[in-house]
This record gives C-alpha cells, structure tokens and sequence, in this order.
C-alpha cells in the first residue's frame, strides 16, 4: 500500500495537470502511426537518410521492413562521463543487426562540465546548455526516419535536456544507456580538505591539482553524488534505463553487454517489435513521484529541484517546489554518499545499489509499484533486480538476477526504519525574501539557524577579494544576487563552498542566499538557494543591504530579513554592469535571459507547445 502522504501528493499532481497531460497524450497519440516510419517519407527523403549506410543496412532501411534506431549521443573526450560514448555506437548498431532492426547516428547534442566552467564565465552558459541540448535532440528526430531512440547522456544538463526532448517526442518508444562511473581515486573527503586549505592559503596549486587529478582520473562520471550521478539514479527509478545500469564502470565486458541489452530491449519496444512502449506512457505523474522520492532517499543534487520540474511540464505534468517539500517530509533519507557522506557512488553500488533502494521504497510503500518502464515486466519490481553477463550472450547478453534485500553496509546504505534523517533533506525556503530551496542533508543541525548581518554583493569573486583582504573573519549571511536565469544564466557558486567551509569551521555563524544555485555536490554550508523572484525581476533580493539582519532557519523553513517593513519601502538596486557579454560568446545568450522562467517553474526558455497553455499559470 502506498505511503498516504506520497499518495496525497501523487492525487495532487495529477488534478493540478488534468488538462495539460490530457492535451499532451493527445498530441502523443496524434503522431503515433504504423511503422517504420519512414515509409511516409518521399523515395528521395530515403535516399539522402541511407545514402552513407553499408549495403546491408541500406537495403533494409529502402525496404522498410526492419526498424530504425535512432542515437542520440553527447559523446566528447573532453567529458571523462561522455569519452566512453565513442565506442556505443558500433555496440548498438550490431546489436540492433542481430535483433532485427538498423541503427543510425541522428545526430549529437552539446555536452558542457560544469567541473571545468565552475567559478569561470562558462558557467553562465551551463543551465541554458539543457535547453540547447532538447532543441539539439528535437533537430536529431526532426528526420522522421526513426522508430525508437536510444539517448547516450550521463552529466548534469545533458541528461535533463535528452529527457525534455524524449518527451515532446513522446509517442515514439525510447530509452537511455549510460556509462557509467570512473574507478575511485582519492577520497571526496581529503578533495575538499586539499580544496579548503588552498582556499585557507595554507596549500599551493601544485598540492591542489595534484590532488584534483587523483580525483578526476579516468573515463566515466565524476564519483561524488552531483547531479550526474543522481540523473542515472532518476532514470533508473523513473524507468528509463535498465535496472542496474547507472553504476557499472565503462570500457567493462558488463556494461558493453547493458548496451546491448538496452538496444535489443529497444527494438522490442518500437512498434515492430512485441511491446510497443512509447516514452509518454512511462513518464506519467506516478514515475514522477518516484523520481522525488529517489531523489530524497539518496539526498540527490539540488540542480533537480530545478529539472525535475522542466522535464515533467514537457509530460504535461505540473509540479512545484510544495510537491518536494512534502515528499521529503514522508521520505527519509537512507544514504550516505559524499557529500552527506565519506563514501561514493561505487562503495554505494557495491553496498546494494539501485536493487537494494528501489526494494527498500518498495516494502515501505513509498513508491508506485504499478508504471510501465522500459524493463516491462512488473513494473518498478524489476528494478529490483541486478543485472550479469550472460556468458552465451544468445539471445539475452545480460541476464537480471535477484538484487539484494539487505544492506551490505549499513554505513552506506540504511533502512526505512533506521535511516541516517527522519526526512529527504531539502527543505522549501520561504519568507519576506521569497522562495528558495536548501539542502540539509549534509549541514549539521547546529548549523541550520543562523541569524547574522548580510554582506551584499553581485559577483561571488566580491566575496573571494573580500576573503583575501581578510574581512571575513565574523558572523554575516553572503547574499549573492543578480545570479538568476535572467540575469546571466544562473550558474552554479560552487567557488564559494570552501571559503564558507573554512569560516564555518573556525566557529563563525556564515549562510548563502542566492538567486543563483550551488554545485550537485552542495555540502556542509547552509545555502538558500534558486530564490525567486530573482533580482533582476524586482525580487527581494534587489531590496537588501549589507548590515540587514537576516534570519536563515532550516528547522521552520523560513528566510527573512528582520525589519520587512523597511524593506518594502526601499527602491531596488540597481542590476550591475555584466563585464563579461563580449566573452565566450555570452552575448548570443541574451534572448535566452530575457525568456527564462523562474528556477521552480524549471528555468527553462522552450516554448510552449498548444496543449501547454496552462503551464505559465500560477501553480496552486
């Protein structure tokens, strides 16, 4: 039986999107017909799309008799998550020969790293990345000559914007492989000591970099819990990729078998095969709900807050921020992943992994059991289950065995009923300076109120000189405003963190507030975060001054200044000169500041299609 409040939430979202999803399966259907698809396509159409395929894979394409894969890839070997793509197209095309059907390359997605653009003017480019992703995906499928897509995504953007495209492509069938972590290096513990005492002075960069390379050393995704590694975890519970395919490193005889396991599945899925699965009938409001509730069982990446809601109005599925506040009161939080934690992704494979959560959620009821996924079967009980290789590799290459029921470190992985928090660990922010969000997952409880004097600034490297000059040795609440969506792109702070960690372990009482976000990886520091209305829209944030006293309270989830009614009175500030529109490009950017949405409404700049007329009101 289903968890009563997740439940309430669940019959919340689904009334509140009533008629959005309702247009938007109806587009769906619209555009679904028999395949292949491509026989509505003109001989020439056909021609110019096989005109490059080996002979065997032309014949069949001119044939339309077998079905179409398309792949989309965000491959680059700048990305240590993405390097790996580079060898899945040649697996998928020969799986797919094997199963029946050809496949083709439709097309690439850009694929930034936030761990190279963090603290540079790159970074303000990083969030409109996603939407320049979906749109790249929805040019790759404009084609018309496909019959499922199998998306290659892992990192923080790349994942959400393959998601908003899959879904407004969501009458065709398609499914994600990923990659897969790199081994572990050093710990994500002694990375951010190394990182603070080189923010304290007390280290040169040599130390540093030595100490980052030992971090950051191999094909894969980054091995700390950011926002790449909770999109694999989010497509594993909400059933878009295989179960047990986020974990398993890449360049493995395992996760070579996974590709071509998801490609046969795919095939099977199209409407060619024995279980035509369109994307739109897996992302429903229920696999909605379990992609919150993962995200609070694992205390996953903030960046979601903002995602999640982006990639569920592409289903015609409307959520807000009040929707995560009570799921994570009804969920506790049942890992320890740095940077709630010392361990990684791959101590938390090793521990039980995905199998072991979804089964933990299941017995307790906090999950919908009842969705369709690209596994079939029994819905999300399949996810329960751990994938090996078929050592004949005929017909299946990887066969799923039964997941662990307990856990193999309790330090790593907990239960329902002996959790490491009562709660999910985000909590809503809300008050006379507007709506945020806060992680606390991994902010000890003594840090949760802090009431101090705010230092007002409009760039986070302010805050850096202020450091260096040595005038931050006190109490003060930094607010970092003019950091929105629409201001220049909302990029991540995360050059803050050890600064702040280092005046916080002195026993100074410091906070962030920013219309801007952290890092995936936000730790120890409290950080209202994504507040709205952001400064450059005449929001409170543009009211402060440095000296105001602001009250930061995670235990009642409030964020105010203390004197309001002066603050009503004030004039707005105003938005400073950028000194960076002439650099990388920043300047072709504009019109994509001037349409974002707010951060609770998914920060996004696509728009809307007919059905979505509802998705710009007020969400109640």
């Amino acid at each position: 039986m289903t968890n009563a409040l997740i439940q309430t939430v669940t019959d919340r979202i689904i009334k509140r999107s009533k008629e959005t999803r309702q247009a938007y399966l109806a587009d769906c259907k619209a555009n679904m017909r028999p395949g292949p698809r491509r026989r509505r396509l003109t001989e020439g159409n056909v021609a110019h799309a096989s005109a490059a395929c080996p002979v065997l894979e032309k014949t069949e394409i001119l044939g339309a008799k077998w079905a179409n894969i398309g792949i989309v890839t965000a491959y680059n070997d700048m990305l240590s998550a993405h390097q790996p793509f580079e060898r899945f197209p040649s697996i998928i095309k020969h799986a797919a020969r094997r199963a029946g059907a050809t496949a083709q390359v439709a097309g690439g997605v850009p694929a930034m790293c936030d761990g190279v653009t963090q603290g540079q003017d790159g970074m303000e480019l990083s969030l409109f990345s996603r939407d320049i992703i979906a749109y790249s995906t929805a040019i790759a499928l404009s084609h018309d000559m496909f019959d499922g897509v199998i998306h290659l995504g892992v990192c923080d953007k790349i994942v959400p914007g393959l998601m908003i495209a899959a879904l407004r492509y969501g009458y065709l069938p398609q499914i994600f492989a990923p990659a897969g972590p790199m081994p572990s290096g050093i710990s994500n513990p002694e990375k951010a000591r190394i990182r603070q005492l080189f923010a304290e002075g007390k280290v040169g960069r040599e130390e540093l970099l030595a100490a980052e390379s030992a971090s950051y050393h191999a094909p894969g995704t980054c091995t700390f819990y950011g926002t790449a590694n909770t999109n694999q975890m989010l497509m594993e519970i909400m059933g878009m990729q295989l179960p047990g395919a986020s974990f398993v490193h890449p360049n493995t005889p395992l996760r070579d078998a996974i590709t071509a396991q998801t490609t046969r599945r795919l095939v099977s899925m199209t409407n060619m095969g024995e279980s035509f699965t369109p994307a739109c009938d897996i992302i429903d409001e229920r696999a909605i709900v379990n992609g919150l509730v993962g995200l609070m069982a694992t205390g996953g990446s903030t960046n979601l807050t903002i995602h999640l809601s982006a990639i569920a109005k592409s289903a015609g599925i409307l959520i807000n921020w009040d929707d995560y506040s009570d799921i994570s009161k009804a969920v506790p939080l049942i890992c320890k992943i740095y940077p709630n934690g010392i361990s990684d992704v791959n101590h938390f494979h090793a521990a039980g992994g995905m199998a072991y959560l979804i089964h933990e959620l299941i017995n307790e009821g906090l999950v919908h059991t009842d969705v369709t996924t690209v596994a079939g079967g029994e819905g999300l009980i399949e996810y329960t289950r751990e994938p090996i290789k078929n050592a004949h590799a005929d017909p299946d290459p990887v066969l799923f065995r039964k997941g662990p029921t307990e856990s193999l470190d309790p330090e790593i992985l907990g239960s329902v009923k002996t959790p490491f928090r009562e709660d999910g660990g985000l909590r809503l922010m809300s008050g006379n300076l507007g709506r945020g969000v806060m992680k606390i997952s991994a902010v000890k409880r003594e840090h949760w109120i802090v009431e101090a004097p705010a230092i007002v600034i409009n760039h986070q490297n302010e805050l850096m000189e202020m450091h260096k000059s040595g005038i931050l040795e006190r109490d003060f609440v930094a607010v970092v405003r003019f950091q929105g969506p629409a201001a220049n792109g909302m990029p991540e702070l995360h050059k803050l963190t050890p600064v702040l960690g280092a005046l916080q372990d002195k026993g100074y009482k410091v906070a962030l507030v920013t219309d801007g976000r952290m890092s995936g990886a936000s730790g120890k520091v409290p950080a209202a975060i994504h507040m709205h209305p952001e400064a450059l829209h005449n929001g409170p944030l543009a009211k402060v001054r440095s000296g105001d006293i602001i009250r930061l309270d995670a235990e009642t989830g409030t964020i105010d200044v203390i004197s309001p009614e002066e603050l009503d009175s004030r004039e707005v500030a105003a938005r400073p000169k950028p000194d960076n529109l002439s650099a990388l490009g920043m300047n072709m950017f504009a019109p994509m500041r001037e349409q974002a949405d707010n951060a609770e409404a998914g920060a996004s700049v696509l728009g809307d299609p007919e059905w979505a007329a509802h998705l710009r009101r007020p969400l109640a």
